[in-house]
């Protein structure tokens, strides 16, 4: 029978290691809080917000250090008797246009039982419910819309909610919207209007360095972790790695969760930097795999046909390899298949997410210009995933191969 008893060498807090923990103190981003502080001046004197846009990539801190600041300045605003400030956060990553961004938002301002339905409204009509809800609470409002790249092109609230005041839409509520986006492009590609509004004050997070990031851990890791829980060097080659691939906090505080877990797993009281090298294998290989079942119903045809291919030879496959292959999983699996340059678009994909290896030959006028491509990761981790592939007939050979893994 197994029996439960609390940590007492490796985790005293594991949840100061988590995504969603938020700290007391913002550590390394200084430069980025005094810039945020100055661009939300205006909301403390009573003023109309203005619009900010925060871009960089995943785990460089834009949304803790959001949630930080904005909950220090609905504190400070409490002792004016002329500022009543609200802060909604919507995070976008479901939604893909300007319509569902708008319903998302007029069902977080209502009662549950008050909710509209995500369709069947005209987009201005959505708009006109949104600055009613908006007018009915009044004072200041800043609406955060997190991940907001992923609504693409369809870009019209981020022109509507920052302007509905002076177009006399609004008259007691004063709204600021603050944009956070991972997609360094997605600035570039907002329209003009779109743009001059949103991107009144933009702020850049870089990537952490791995000095930024050792000392985030050092923080993390007093509360996280018990005394004497790592062995010399553990944090800084955490660090190391993180920066080395993306200089991302969130990379390095799961290195050291992952390490910790791998200790306490095996029963010891202290993690290694042995431990640290085993998890970073670990998360790439999730990574990689979450990946691999994330991919469109075409990536997955795709990545079935090299799969297949891959299994009877090493070599290289060329797209005229691999399209044949593709297209008669495909019509096995009643599926129509692409056209051989859309199934291209696949493989590229696959290779950008590190899943294949592409390298690019050219032979001259002879064979001209083209990519091969080879698996980047382990076979028997790509045939564990593809059995999951819910209405995909799979080859033979792989089917022979996936039974073998099980």
């Amino acid at each position: 029978m197994a029996t439960f008893t609390r940590d007492t060498h490796i985790f005293q807090d594991e949840d100061m290691l988590r995504d969603d923990y938020q700290p007391e103190t913002i550590t390394a981003r200084e430069s980025e809080l005094d810039a945020y502080q100055t661009a939300l001046q205006p909301v403390i004197n009573g003023a109309q917000p203005r619009n900010i846009f925060l871009y960089g990539k995943t785990g460089v801190g834009k949304t803790a250090v959001s949630r930080y600041i904005l909950e220090q300045l609905q504190q400070d605003t409490q002792q004016y008797d002329d500022v009543t400030l609200s802060v909604f956060w919507l995070n976008c990553t479901n939604l893909s246009s300007s319509y569902q961004v708008a319903v998302n938002l007029v069902n977080t301002l209502r009662p549950n039982d008050e909710q509209i339905s995500t369709t069947g409204y005209p987009q201005q009509r959505v708009f006109d419910l949104l600055y009613t809800e908006l007018d009915a609470i009044g004072g200041t409002i800043l609406i955060v819309l997190d991940e907001i790249d992923h609504i693409g092109t369809d870009d019209e609230i981020l022109y509507e909610i920052p302007r509905a005041r002076s177009n006399d839409y609004l008259t007691t509520t004063k709204p600021g919207v603050i944009g956070i986006s991972n997609d360094f492009s997605f600035r570039d590609n907002l329209s003009p209007k779109v743009k001059d509004t949103l991107c009144e004050e933009e702020i850049h997070f870089s990537p952490y360095t791995a000095p930024e990031l050792e000392a985030i851990l050092e923080r993390r890791a007093e509360g996280a972790l018990y005394e004497d829980a790592t062995e010399s060097g553990v944090l800084s080659l955490c660090a190391a790695l993180a920066a080395q691939d993306s200089g991302s906090a969130r990379q390095t505080l799961d290195l050291l969760y992952q390490a910790g877990e791998l200790a306490r797993a095996a029963d010891r009281t202290q993690i290694t930097e042995d431990d640290v090298y085993a998890a970073r294998n670990k998360l790439e290989r999730s990574q990689i795999e979450q990946g691999m079942r994330e991919l469109t119903r075409h990536g997955h045809l795709s990545l079935v046909a090299v799969l297949q291919l891959a299994l009877d030879s090493n070599a290289p496959f060329r797209v005229r390899d691999i399209y044949p292959a593709y297209r008669t999983i495909a019509e096995q699996s009643e599926i129509d298949p692409l056209v051989r340059r859309r199934m291209h678009d696949h493989l590229a994909d696959l290779a950008m997410l590190g899943i294949l290896d592409r390298q690019s030959r050219n032979e001259g006028r002879s064979g001209g210009q083209y990519y091969e491509y080879e698996f980047a990761v382990d076979l028997d981790l790509v045939a564990t995933v593809v059995t999951d592939f819910d209405g995909i007939t799979l080859p033979q050979r792989v089917r022979n191969v996936t039974q073998s893994v099980e």
